[in-house]
């Protein structure tokens, strides 16, 4: 936190996550009420999905052979250029102007708008990062950053439902737009960084292929990219909670609240605590161990009849998580060349950016076959298995440790 730089970068990312949430409770709540159709709010989340994988390794691409910062603030005007949209379309005057249809598509189209922009911020931010701290505060930043996003993550739905229910939607995407340009103004702080010295010309099809080839070539990447995808594929416990709230705890709306809440409570504290304990010291067992926990954690929470103790596994399962956050983030900016960093970070956005949408419809499918208490443990369970398999694998990688400056 002594650079300046890096906490210019903190704020970019913790106002722009806070604005993002704020907006995603904005829009899920005011496109129901004009369509009065669940499907809608999956249309949503599809709306920005397909976007953002679709050209997220050509963002990757870019932000390798761009000005990291120019690149940053495109997205981000982009981003504030949607939203300043959405504000008019939203206002009570121009609501009733427009044709209910006509009033969906707009939406649509600015939440697909938001998608392709999350595809090149996402390799744009995890290049910009490695450039804002020396290489042996990688451990320490991945920490501070990951504690930062979810902070956000957590007080922006929490703000964003609580103004829009007091002071309407106009007020709220006032305030959004506020710490959009607040995240602007975070980055126009941050000096130039322009791209390194590209040694040979090559197609664009290749230069992709060589992230693909240099991720799925590097063991402990590969591994750490594995074990998050299914891991958040078959532990999708978090979204089945409204039915353990309603039909297994009975504790109503309430206690689904504080039931979502555990798991980001977890993630905060425990990050709060990694920043100055790293578990990158020895990064590949403690991945391992994070993750088993995490499926650990899981089943015991499938089998909980009793309210406190699934809020405890809850939160296990975020401070577990966050663990591996940490660890695979770390990893990632170690092993991954300064002049491929947007590549690789566009690969495991690929792999990992749409696995919690697909874990949920995981989850779904399962309980609607075997029962939700059975769907989570067999989830829990899935995820052992599959750590099982990857320690049988790499049980050489397990005595790797940070020593110094050196990653050995």
């Amino acid at each position: 936190m002594r650079f300046p730089e890096f906490r210019s970068y903190l704020g970019m990312r913790f106002f722009l996550t806070f604005a993002l949430q704020m907006k995603a409770v904005i829009v899920g709540w005011f496109i129901y009420s004009v369509t009065k159709d669940p499907l809608s709010l999956g249309m949503v989340g599809l709306a920005e999905a397909i976007p953002a994988l679709s050209v997220a390794l050509f963002g990757g691409y870019v932000a390798d052979r761009s000005d990291k910062r120019k690149l940053l603030l495109g997205v981000l005007f982009t981003v504030l250029s949607a939203a300043s949209i959405l504000f008019l379309v939203t206002l009570p005057s121009m609501h009733q102007s427009i044709d209910d249809k006509l009033l969906e598509i707009i939406i649509y189209l600015l939440v697909f708008v938001d998608g392709l922009a999350r595809g090149f911020f996402a390799p744009a931010a995890f290049s910009l990062m490695a450039s804002l701290v020396p290489k042996e505060l990688y451990p320490n930043s991945s920490s501070w950053n990951s504690s930062c996003w979810q902070l956000a993550a957590v007080a922006g739905p929490a703000a964003g439902g609580l103004i829009y229910g007091f002071y309407g939607i106009s007020v709220t995407m006032a305030i959004v737009l506020v710490l959009m340009l607040s995240s602007i103004g975070c980055t126009l702080m941050l000096n130039s960084k322009p791209v390194g010295l590209i040694e040979k010309k090559e197609s664009i099809w290749s230069s992709l292929t060589e992230g693909v080839r240099f991720v799925f070539g590097t063991k402990m990447m590969l591994g750490a990219m594995t074990l998050d995808m299914f891991s958040v594929f078959f532990g999708g416990a978090v979204a089945l909670l409204p039915v353990f709230a309603n039909d297994i705890l009975k504790i109503g709306a309430e206690g689904l609240g504080i039931l979502r809440a555990a798991p980001s409570a977890g993630a905060v504290i425990t990050m709060l605590i990694m920043t100055r304990y790293t578990p990158a010291v020895r990064p590949w067992r403690n991945l391992i161990i994070a993750v088993s926990g995490f499926g650990l954690a899981t089943i015991m929470f499938g089998l909980s009849r009793n309210f406190y103790l699934s809020i405890f596994f809850l939160f296990l399962i975020g401070a577990f998580d966050s663990v591996s956050v940490i660890v695979r983030s770390t990893i990632f900016q170690l092993l991954t060349p300064d002049h491929m960093r947007g590549r690789v970070s566009a690969v495991n956005t690929m792999f990992i950016g749409s696995s919690n949408e697909i874990g949920a419809f995981e989850s779904g499918v399962t309980a609607k076959l075997m029962g939700t208490t059975l769907a989570v443990v067999f989830g829990g369970s899935m995820t052992m298995i599959i750590v099982l398999g990857t320690f049988l694998k790499t049980k050489n990688l397990l005595p790797l440790k940070l020593v110094g400056k050196e990653f050995k």
